[in-house]
């Protein structure tokens, strides 16, 4: 029987870094190396730490919430020491460890079991190869999450990480522009467990699992060991024999003090939390109606299903689900843009589904409208009376005649037997009205006319 647990890493949205003020940003999309530091950050001699990021550890505390997991009151900063390029001071601060009280334990999401939730500082990015170190990073809040070894395939875990960031997502307490990293833990019945450190996608946490379960069927590992996966070959590597727990000689940090959280704190974060996407999908089936295949799509990111849930009420229910999940999300897509980064009010949404649904405007020009609803929209109802349909058959007769007229080989494709051409013609009716005449009015004078 196949046994895999995770450890998983993301950085918490935040402003500032755990222990001092400098920007928690990383990677060269921000900023040059070394630009984001400071003596605190890059571990001076003299340099103390300064007060835990308060924002850091209320997200650690929502985290390990929408994980269900109990929440400690008193937490000691713990020294992890190793010796490595990448931790100027020579030890990592966590709140973690051997004797440790982590931020959340016993939880459970999904049906996997949550052995706890623990906040911690970032090392610097050391590249081995070059022998550079960035510290922008060196002090950035991280959060880990750490699970029951209760997978048993890839396919799983994949499912499984999927919904995780969903609900992380939810809460926005992880930078996504950083995604999520994993240490993945491998064991096979009679073998010894092996790690595989930092797993950057989900497509190379699922090719890692698959490729180190085929290797310890055909090798049963006989020591534990840690191991890194090489993306370019499909393969893991032995890094090195697997630390334990003792080896990174954990103390605690005479330089920062007991985190005390009092129950009235923890409450309040309780409240604020949002329905996570189980709840919201249940609710679109149940309440809504929404078939299940359309909810997931919308449960998908917080601000699309709470945008959904306030135009569902006053609009009709398919036509909404249609238009949010094809339209709305197109125009974002194409606009490189989150709902959330531009300003369409519910109340403009639901005058143009209301404007469609009444046939007062065509598909066409509802489409044409909610692209200028980027980056913020208006009142379509106000200035319909330029976007009114034209649906009667005399209006729409003197523009077929006039396609008629400019479009020769199209009339002599469809005369001879090449029906696709009437589409090319409707078109052509569509650009001389500004996408307001009705499409299928306009086909069946078209059809009229050349018959």
């Amino acid at each position: 029987m196949t046994k895999i647990g995770l450890e998983i890493h993301g950085y918490l949205l935040t402003n500032r870094k755990l222990f001092c003020h400098c920007k928690s940003e990383h990677g060269l999309k921000y900023s040059k190396p070394n630009t984001n530091i400071c003596p605190i950050c890059t571990g001076q001699p003299g340099a103390k730490p300064l007060l835990p990021n308060r924002n850091a550890l209320d997200k650690s505390i929502k985290i390990a919430l929408i994980l269900s997991c109990k929440i400690n009151e008193n937490l000691i900063w713990q020294r992890k020491h190793y010796d490595w390029p990448d931790l100027p001071k020579g030890y990592q601060n966590t709140i973690s460890g051997s004797h440790a009280v982590p931020n959340g334990e016993k939880g459970k999401f999904l049906g996997i079991d949550i052995t706890e939730v623990h906040l911690e500082e970032d090392p610097a990015a050391w590249n081995p190869k070059t022998g550079e170190i960035d510290y922008n990073r060196s002090g950035s809040p991280l959060i880990e999450i750490v699970t029951e070894p209760q997978f048993t395939n890839s396919e799983q875990v994949i499912e499984w990480l999927k919904e995780l960031i969903s609900a992380l997502g939810y809460i926005k307490a992880i930078d996504k522009t950083s995604g999520l990293k994993a240490d993945v833990n491998i064991s096979i019945k009679g073998g010894k467990r092996i790690e595989i450190k930092n797993v950057n996608s989900l497509k190379n946490i699922k090719e890692a699992i698959e490729y180190e379960i085929k290797r310890q069927k055909k090798d049963l590992p006989k020591t534990q060991e840690t191991r890194r996966y090489d993306e370019e070959k499909g393969i893991t590597t032995k890094m090195r024999s697997k630390e334990q727990a003792q080896d990174y000689r954990f103390i605690s940090d005479p330089d920062l003090p007991t985190i005390n959280i009092k129950k009235k704190r923890i409450e309040e974060i309780k409240s604020s939390l949002p329905e996570t996407p189980k709840t919201k999908l249940e609710k679109l089936i149940k309440k809504y109606k929404v078939e299940k295949k359309y909810a997931r799509i919308l449960t998908k990111k917080i601000e699309i299903v709470e945008f959904f849930e306030k135009i569902i009420e006053k609009t009709n229910s398919k036509l909404a689900t249609r238009w949010v999940i094809i339209e709305l999300l197109n125009v974002l897509n194409y606009n490189k843009k989150e709902l959330d980064e531009v300003n369409i009010k519910p109340e403009h949404f639901i005058e143009l589904l209301n404007l469609i649904e009444k046939k007062e405007i065509t598909g066409l020009k509802a489409q044409e409208i909610l692209r200028q609803f980027i980056p913020k929209s208006f009142s379509p109802k106000k200035h319909s009376k330029n976007h009114l349909i034209i649906s009667k058959e005399k209006e729409i007769e003197k523009f077929a005649i006039k396609v008629i007229k400019e479009n020769k080989k199209a009339v002599d494709d469809y005369k001879s037997g090449k029906t696709w051409a009437i589409n090319f013609l409707v078109g052509q009716i569509m650009k001389l009205t500004d996408k307001r005449a009705d499409f299928n009015v306009a086909k069946k004078v078209l059809k009229d006319k050349l018959n």
